[in-house]
């Protein structure tokens, strides 16, 4: 079952490249050209001794072992690795109406665009995808076959939901897969718990970009009298005054204050925070990350 404005994300792949050539620019030359253009050096073989050579250098093992001296030699790594945290839990896929999309709808985009454009430079992208219990994850690897597979994840979710949110999991699992420094996307209403440990680790060894998904409901509730909201996440329902001017108000405050205390904790861990509601451009959106001119 498809959730991309009903039309497939495989499908419309061709229109989203063209729509992430900017990124894939933004990628090499915007915030991030540090963390693509080179890391650190790694270790890739050793080579005979040559006159001239540091005698730093010399890889003893090796010279011991063959008889004569041998050099580690080393190259510069010069891969963007990306991956993915993805949120599919059942809060990402309330209907406001009003024509408006779902928050998954607006986040599979958004990854979307991120994934082609990282398959333009060449860059590898994992990615791990949850909702109450951890259903797909992949290591980073390039090309357009690994592409196509998170496309199609992006698409056509599981036919059994499991309710509830493991963020937390899924941070603690992005940490252990990724064995070298990486650009990782945290795309999520972050309606959960027990996330912002994980989190703050993530970050410590990548470069984390947390993207917080809200919609109209989150701003502000409309006046339909005394209904029966169901929290999706736990089944817990309750009777609220939606009437009430000082609830609706009270609503907006907290939501407020939420966004605001996660965007202080980001700062806090050097970790970029932007909020997207649903109706918003994730080309835009991702054109400021990345720092690319649209």
């Amino acid at each position: 079952m498809g959730y991309i404005d009903s039309e497939s994300l495989v499908k419309k792949a061709s229109f989203l490249r063209i729509q992430s050539q900017s990124l894939a620019e933004g990628m090499k030359n915007g915030n991030f050209r540090s963390l693509y253009r080179g890391q650190g050096i790694e270790f890739s073989g050793v080579r005979d001794y040559i006159r001239g050579d540091d005698i730093r250098s010399i890889d003893w093992n090796v010279t011991a072992r063959m008889g004569r001296p041998f050099v580690k030699v080393f190259e510069e790594e010069r891969e963007l690795q990306i991956f993915l945290v993805m949120d599919t839990s059942a809060s990402m896929f309330v209907d406001c109406g009003n024509k408006n999309p779902v928050k998954y709808t607006a986040g599979a985009n958004l990854a979307a665009l991120v994934t082609l454009a990282a398959e333009m430079n060449g860059c590898p992208v994992g990615a791990v995808f949850f909702d109450g219990q951890i259903h797909f994850s992949c290591k980073p690897q390039s090309g357009k076959e690994r592409t196509m597979l998170l496309l199609t994840h992006l698409d056509k979710l599981p036919s059994e939901r499991v309710n509830g949110s493991v963020l937390g999991n899924a941070l603690i699992g992005a940490a252990k897969i990724l064995r070298k420094r990486s650009l990782v996307f945290v795309i999520s209403d972050f309606r959960s718990s027990d996330w912002e440990t994980p989190l703050i680790k993530l970050s410590q060894k990548n470069d984390v970009v947390a993207i917080r998904l809200t919609d109209e409901f989150d701003r502000m509730l409309p006046s339909l009298g005394s209904v029966t909201f169901k929290d999706m996440e736990s089944d817990l329902k309750m009777v609220l005054p939606t009437s009430s001017s000082r609830f609706r108000e009270e609503w907006k405050n907290r939501n407020e204050s939420m966004v605001w205390r996660w965007k202080e904790n980001c700062l806090k861990h050097g970790i970029l925070s932007y909020v997207m509601n649903v109706s918003d451009d994730p080309l835009a959106l991702l054109s400021q990350v990345f720092g690319a001119k649209k």
